[in-house]
């Protein structure tokens, strides 16, 4: 039996605007996935532990500081350096094309724009983030 995929959402940096980043959780929770919602102004660090404390498949970041190359970067580092590198990193926001090539050349998975649809996210992460058999 396949185990149920655990995603941690999260608000990294100074962001105060997590309404797109509540209703993916929702949808995620609704598609039937555990989800752990961090609450606003979470660093990487925080992100990284909760991720390695819940267990968890994917890590979704919403972003639309601007920060997103300095806050993907970090937390995708903070899972190589505690071997977590197999928690799959997706995120979200206001993010130029150019800079969607270089996160995901950082190992950010995908990164989902304005417009993007739940149902698009819950295929995509349906699709992409395996969860051991238990």
């Amino acid at each position: 039996m396949q185990a149920r995929i655990r995603v941690v959402v999260a608000k990294p940096g100074l962001d105060g605007h997590d309404r797109g980043a509540k209703v993916v959780a929702r949808a995620l929770r609704d598609a039937g996935m555990e989800v752990v919602y961090t609450g606003l102004h979470q660093t990487p660090e925080q992100i990284v532990e909760t991720a390695i404390q819940e267990d968890a498949d994917a890590i979704g970041l919403s972003v639309l500081s601007g920060a997103h190359m300095t806050l993907f970067r970090r937390v995708v580092e903070l899972l190589a350096e505690r071997d977590a590198s197999d928690v799959v990193v997706f995120g979200g926001g206001i993010i130029p094309a150019d800079d969607i090539v270089e996160l995901e050349a950082l190992g950010v998975a995908k990164i989902f724009t304005p417009g993007a649809t739940t149902a698009s996210i819950i295929e995509w992460v349906r699709a992409n983030v395996t969860t051991p058999v238990a």
